[in-house]
């Protein structure tokens, strides 16, 4: 792990810290029941999320990752490191022709006490289909499922689709009993995972926006976890998370920001790469950016290293395109934008810059970009707030510029996903609003193209689409940084963010 010695920035900042101590002493007190004993370890875990639920823990939206990361849901298959599709729910899997394919499940239990059978998976495969918004994972895919005899589940594409394994990895596809989707789980096409799930932990109360208890799932498939439970905050502040570490109040803390990091021991900072980028999404259908050339307008402005340097203090690249270094083959098949419109003068237009401050580091981008905008020519109105309260505006197409942080494979590792739920025409996480038939044909490509180095070539061809419409200003490509107390073992630092807590994280 590379060090780097603290900035003036950063030791006024850890000054600072100090003097809020007494402040944050206690808040992350434990809620949950001791271990009665009878785990490999017993002890509960406590973890301090930097993002609440935002849709009622449903795994159709923004909370997917949450579940995962936290060792509740699952999915037929999941990531393995080299982000290829590894046996989950599905002990194994074979493509009887290009649409259809074969899981034969495990034998495994839900948290209600319920087997998974066949007839169970394709139910919730079934009902997340017809969810709406379509969960990312299935942004342009039309599946059916359908079970065979004993252990089997056959799922069917409606097109040839190459990667429908990575696809069923996806934390939205996460596989639920039946009592899930009940009168009991909500709305229609909103189930709930408590007491539902397969993983290793189950949720056993959610306090909102502000904490979740989840205990131990003693007959979990992958075996008993060490921990006996986990007892969950989420803390937007990221100062508060990092200060939490350091004074022993939380044994995990995801999303520490870059400039706390130097405040953390050394031998409590955890680093490792990750596929997400942080990018400036414009609205391509409404407003000012409706216009291609304000849009060149804004690319122009943008200073990608200086906000490397400045904000994150190193821990992070500049924006090269929407998958960055962590995506080892991206840079060397990458494709020079073509066709961009040449850059107008903005002339004082009028835009609204949103961001979520649930990443304590975007609020800082968001400044330095509203004053690099500002110096090419725009008035900025800059408006903060956390995810859960910024999202639905966000999609609904309610700013002219949206910051964001998004995992470029956290969908299905397969990298057609991202492309085409984020900016295609009918994408469902789509905050550019972008509808182009071009982009459209490429990321269409992409998807019926077979073979890992064939259909990475045409997803770099599609990137190069996308970015000569200017829809999306890549900014940085981030690294993960954690912090960890020094009498934890077994936390998981996932490239793709999809875990965090596994049955080997123990205390």
């Amino acid at each position: 792990m590379q060090v780097r010695p603290p900035s003036i920035k950063s030791r006024l900042r850890f000054l600072t810290v100090l003097a809020l101590v007494p402040c944050l002493t206690g808040c992350f007190a434990s809620p949950g029941r001791e271990s009665s004993g009878g785990g490999p370890s017993g002890q509960r875990l406590r973890v301090a999320l930097a993002f609440p639920p935002a849709e009622n823990v449903s795994p159709y939206g923004a909370d997917a990752t949450l579940l995962s990361r936290l060792g509740v849901t699952e999915g037929l298959t999941a990531l393995d490191a080299n982000g290829a599709a590894a046996p989950a729910l599905a002990r194994s899997w074979r493509r009887e022709d290009d649409r259809t394919w074969r899981f034969t499940l495990r034998e495994a239990a839900f948290q209600d006490g319920t087997d998974v059978t066949p007839a169970a998976v394709a139910a919730a495969l079934t009902h997340a289909t017809k969810a709406r918004p379509a969960p990312t994972a299935l942004a342009g895919v039309t599946l059916s499922a359908e079970p065979d005899g004993d252990s089997g589940v056959r799922v069917t594409t409606a097109a040839p689709d190459a990667v429908l394994p990575m696809r069923l990895a996806g934390p939205s596809l996460a596989i639920l009993s039946p009592k899930a989707y009940g009168k009991k789980g909500g709305h229609p096409g909103a189930p709930t995972p408590v007491g539902t799930a397969t993983g290793p932990f189950e949720i056993t109360k959610v306090n909102g926006g502000g904490s979740a208890t989840l205990d131990r799932y003693d007959d979990y498939w992958g075996g008993l976890a060490h921990a006996s439970g986990i007892d969950a905050r989420f803390v937007k502040d990221g100062t508060a998370r990092a200060n939490a570490v350091r004074t022993g109040d939380v044994d995990i803390a995801e999303a520490i920001p870059a400039a706390q990091a130097t405040t953390l021991d050394e031998s409590t900072l955890r680093e490792a790469g990750t596929t997400r980028t942080t990018g400036l999404q414009l609205n391509t259908r409404n407003g000012p950016f409706k216009d291609p050339a304000l849009r060149a307008a804004a690319r122009t402005a943008i200073d990608s290293p200086a906000l490397v340097t400045g904000v994150f203090e190193g821990y992070a690249d500049p924006g090269a395109g929407i998958f960055g270094p962590a995506v080892t083959w991206a840079e060397s098949k990458r494709v020079k934008p073509a066709g961009r419109a040449k850059a107008a003068r903005p002339g004082g237009a009028s835009i609204t810059l949103a961001t979520y401050d649930n990443r304590p580091e975007l609020p800082e981008v968001a400044q330095v970009v509203q004053q690099q905008l500002r110096k090419a020519g725009f008035t900025v109105k800059l408006e903060v707030r956390e995810y859960s309260r910024l999202e639905s505006d966000a999609l609904a197409g309610k700013f002219d510029a949206f910051i964001g942080a998004r995992n470029s494979l956290l969908d299905t590792g397969d990298p057609v996903g991202v492309l085409g739920s984020d900016y295609t025409c009918d994408g469902g996480y789509n905050l550019a609003r972008l509808c182009d038939k071009k982009v459209d044909r490429a990321v269409a490509e992409a998807v019926r193209t077979d073979g890992t180095g064939e259909r990475q070539d045409a997803a770099m061809a599609a990137e190069a689409a996308i970015l000569g419409t200017d829809a999306v200003v890549p900014l940085a490509h981030q690294q993960i940084i954690a912090g960890v107390s020094t009498q934890v073992r077994g936390v998981v630092l996932d490239p793709y963010e999809r875990a965090l807590v596994g049955t080997g994280t123990r205390r």
